[in-house]
C-alpha cells in the first residue's frame, strides 16, 4: 500500500510529540513492506525531498506571513490575525500540495496536524478521489490556538472567535473517511462542536518506542529524584511544580529540569526558586534524562492530549506523578503510578511528593511497563488498527 502523511512538520524538525508520534508510525509502516512518504513544512525558501529511515519525506516552504512553530517572539495582533485568518482556508499550500498526490498517487492520505497547510488540504485529496484518514493531536480544528487553553484556564466553551475562524474546519471534516484520536478526551471534545458527525471513528494510542529505552539504568542519586521534561511554560506545569518543592522537606530529594522555554519566563523562574536541590538542565535527551531520576511528574495544566513524556516514563520504567488534565488519565494506570493531582493544586502534587519520598525505597526501583500497556502501544498493535482505517470500507461510528 502507498500511504502520504502530512504533518506540520517531521523529524529533525521536532516541536512536540506529534512529529515523533507521526515519523514512529511512518516508520513501522515502511518496516511492514508499505511505501511511504511524507509532507511537511520546513524554515527554507525551496522545496527539499529526502529520505529518512525509508520515508521519503517532501519539506515545504509555509506560505503565510512567518515561521510560527517555536517562535518565541510576540507577534503584533494584526500580524497573528492575518497569519490565522490565511491558516483558516491556505489555498496555495493546498495546491502545492496537489502537486505532490500528483506526484505519488497515494492510495490514502494520512492528514495530522495542519497547521501551515490548512483544511483545504483535504479537498485536494478528495478531488483525486483519495481515501482520507485524519488522526487528531491537537485542536487546531476547533481552537485557532490549538490547545483549548487560555490565561491560565482550560477553555470549556468555545469563545465567538475560534467559532467563527474554524468554520471552515467543521464544513470540510465531512470528506475525511475515517477520523483517529490519540486519546478519548480529544476526540470527544470535536464531536460535541458537531465536527466528524457520522463519520467512522477510533482512539488510537501512540507508538512506543518499547525496546529503546529498555534497560535505563537507576539514578545514582541517595535522594528520590523528580523529574520534569518538556517545554518549560506555563502550560506544562512547571510552575507548579516549583511552588509544590516550597512545601517539601529540607532534604531526601532533588528536582531535575530538563527543557527550554522561553528566556524570560525561565530567567524569572530561576530567580524565584533558588533551592540548591533543584538542576536546571536545559536541553537534554531523554535516555540521559530517564537515567537521572527516580520519578517522573507530568504536570500538563493545559488539557494536554496524551504526552509522549508519559510514554517515555513507562518505557524507562519509572514511576510516575500525573496531573488529571486532557487524556492523561486515560493511561496513567498504566504506569507505576504514584498518584495523581487536579492540575494546578500544588498542595495535592506536594503531599504526592512527601508519599514518595516516605517510600523512597520503594520508588527508586525499576518498574518493568504492565503487559496492558505493551500490547496497546506496540508498533504492531497501532499499524494493525491504522491499516483498518486505511482499507476498510464498511466502519462503524462507534459513540463516543
Amino acid at each position: 500500500m502507498k500511504i502520504l502523511f502530512l504533518n506540520s512538520m517531521y523529524p529533525p524538525e521536532i516541536v512536540g510529540g506529534a512529529e515523533v508520534s507521526v515519523s514512529l508510525l511512518a516508520e513501522a509502516l515502511v518496516r511492514r513492506g508499505h511505501e511511504v512518504a511524507t509532507v511537511c513544512l520546513h524554515k527554507g525558501k525551496s522545496d527539499v525531498v529526502d529520505e529518512l529511515k525509508g520515508v521519503r519525506v517532501y519539506r515545504l516552504p509555509i506560505e503565510n506571513i512567518y515561521w510560527p512553530f517555536g517562535d518565541e517572539r510576540k507577534r503584533p495582533p494584526l500580524q497573528r490575525l492575518i497569519w490565522h485568518l490565511r491558516d483558516t482556508w491556505n489555498s496555495k499550500a493546498a495546491r502545492r500540495f496537489g502537486e505532490i498526490l500528483d506526484t505519488e498517487k497515494p492510495d490514502v492520505v494520512h492528514t495530522n496536524n495542519l497547521t501551515g497547510f490548512s483544511v483545504c488540504s483535504w479537498l485536494e485529496a478528495r478531488r483525486r478521489k483519495i481515501r482520507i484518514v485524519h488522526t487528531l493531536r491537537d485542536y487546531s480544528l476547533i481552537c485557532k490556538r490549538s490547545m483549548l487553553f487560555k490565561n491560565g484556564h482550560t477553555c470549556w466553551t468555545r469563545c465567538v472567535s475560534c467559532a467563527a475562524m474554524t468554520a471552515p474546519s467543521l464544513y470540510s471534516c465531512r470528506m475525511v473517511d475515517a477520523v483517529a484520536s490519540n486519546s478519548r478526551f480529544v476526540l470527544e471534545r470535536h464531536i460535541k462542536c458537531g465536527y466528524f458527525q457520522g463519520v467512522p471513528r477510533r482512539v488510537i494510542y501512540n507508538i512506543a518506542n518499547l525496546d529503546e529505552r529498555s534497560g535505563v539504568p537507576r539514578s545514582v542519586s541517595s535522594d528520590l529524584v523528580f523529574g520534569f521534561i518538556g517545554r518549560v511554560e506555563l502550560e506544562k506545569g512547571i510552575d507548579i511544580v516549583l511552588k509544590a518543592t516550597e512545601l517539601l522537606p529540607d532534604s531526601g530529594w532533588r528536582l531535575k529540569i530538563a527543557g527550554r522555554g522561553m528566556e524570560g519566563y525561565v530567567r524569572d523562574l530561576r530567580k524565584k526558586y533558588q533551592s540548591s536541590r533543584i538542576d536546571w538542565l536545559g536541553f537534554t535527551r531523554g535516555q540521559d534524562f530517564y537515567a537521572a531520576i527516580d520519578v517522573c511528574v507530568v504536570s500538563s495544566v493545559w488539557p494536554e492530549p496524551l504526552p509522549r513524556t508519559l510514554i517515555e516514563s513507562m518505557e524507562a520504567g519509572r514511576p510516575t506523578i500525573c496531573s488529571t488534565a486532557g487524556g492523561i488519565p486515560e493511561i496513567s494506570d498504566m504506569s507505576a503510578l504514584i498518584g495523581s493531582y487536579e492540575p494546578n493544586d500544588y498542595q495535592g502534587l506536594a503531599a504526592l511528593m512527601m508519599k514518595a519520598i516516605g517510600e523512597s525505597r520503594r520508588w527508586k526501583e525499576t518498574h518493568p511497563m504492565q503487559p496492558s500497556f505493551a500490547e496497546k502501544f506496540s508498533p504492531d498493535a497501532i499499524v494493525n488498527q491504522y491499516l483498518e482505517l486505511y482499507t476498510s470500507k464498511d466502519l462503524k461510528v462507534i459513540k463516543i
